[in-house]
């Protein structure tokens, strides 16, 4: 049986690979870890739906972005596959999951601050973070069940032509193994990313329009930046890369562009956190003062000894005065301004 190669997989390119991967690493990782941090802290102080979502959306790229090293050391290789094989189909089936979660999760979000906004009432006399969890564990689930087919596809092979005679990973592929392939990607472009696109469309259309009926002009041109950033990262980042699916299916192989498509939705992972930033006050806030604090360059356990000492001497400074203000000690005191100052005047006078 043939093997047909994806015709996105162009071995002169792996430096541009490896470029944008090492990029979305480094960038990512420590964006992504900062709002770890406020998300897990947030939900600690005040358990929120929204909340609970976006620390799920946090955990799928940080895990896209802790098993983008195998994918650098595969561009590094031009495009081959130097580890072990089965760190292949693994490494494969997190990127890929990770990709869809970030567009399940943000239809998720869609949905909560719809209603937050056009239920008011309801939604604050219901908590939501219990909820918010099945959903998210939904997401996980129906994200990686359509992306074990990774797995299928790579232990599907014919046996006269098994891994051990393919030096890649998920680029090559036989007849057998595209007719598996092709319409499961169909059906996640369809489900996944189309289904996810409407709701996001249309929850936060409707919560532009609740907005513009009695909102402050601040207020509605925060929600209409949010509403914007969100779908550009639909549709740049998600879109070429469920589009391939679409023209692979009808043309019976991978479109040329589909590697760059792919390197546009792992730029996600960097995105998300820019959005959290320009469009939450509380994220915002927890970043500005890391800031401050890294920039002053003073240690906390430093500043909070600063403090205990500051406390300590205002507490002996008002013990001295409760001293000084007793009427005994308060009599001796006068007696010793009247005696230096008595023999300040007659000095004076003589």
């Amino acid at each position: 049986m043939d093997t047909s190669p994806d015709l996105s997989f162009f071995p002169g390119n792996h430096w541009l690979y490896f470029s944008v991967y090492l990029f979305t690493f480094l960038v990512g990782l420590p964006l992504n870890l900062v709002a770890l941090v406020i998300f897990l802290g947030k939900l600690r102080r005040r358990p929120v739906a929204v909340d609970v979502l976006l620390l799920n959306l946090t955990i799928s790229d940080l895990l896209l972005l802790l098993f983008l090293p195998f994918r650098m050391v595969e561009a590094a290789s031009g495009m081959r596959w130097p580890l072990p094989f089965i760190f292949c189909p693994f490494s494969g089936f997190l990127f890929f999951t990770t990709i869809y979660l970030t567009s399940l999760f943000l239809a998720a979000v869609s949905v909560e601050r719809f209603l937050s906004v056009a239920y008011p009432l309801w939604y604050k006399a219901r908590p939501r973070p219990r909820q918010a969890g099945l959903v998210s564990g939904a997401c996980w689930l129906v994200a990686g069940a359509h992306c074990s087919v990774v797995y299928i596809t790579e232990f599907s092979r014919n046996s006269s032509y098994s891994h051990t005679n393919n030096d890649t990973c998920y680029l090559e592929f036989q007849e057998n193994q595209l007719a598996i392939l092709l319409p499961v990607r169909l059906e996640m472009a369809v489900v996944l990313f189309g289904v996810s696109l409407l709701i996001t469309s249309y929850c936060y259309g409707h919560l532009v329009w609740v907005l513009s009926r009695g909102a402050s002009h601040r207020r509605r041109r925060r929600v209409v930046g949010l509403v914007a950033a969100t779908l550009l990262n639909f549709l740049v980042c998600f879109g070429p890369y469920n589009v391939s699916h679409v023209v692979g299916y009808i043309r019976g192989e991978s479109p040329a562009w589909r590697m760059c498509a792919v390197l546009l939705s792992a730029l996600s992972a960097c995105i998300n956190p820019l959005i959290f930033y320009f469009f939450s006050s509380a994220v915002r806030k927890a970043l500005t003062k890391g800031c401050r604090v890294c920039r002053a360059g003073v240690p906390h356990w430093q500043g909070s000894a600063r403090e205990e000492l500051e406390s300590g001497y205002r507490e002996r400074r008002c013990e001295l005065r409760c001293w000084l203000m007793s009427p005994s000690q308060e009599t001796k005191f006068a007696d010793l301004v009247l005696h230096f100052g008595g023999g300040g005047l007659k000095k004076g006078k003589s």
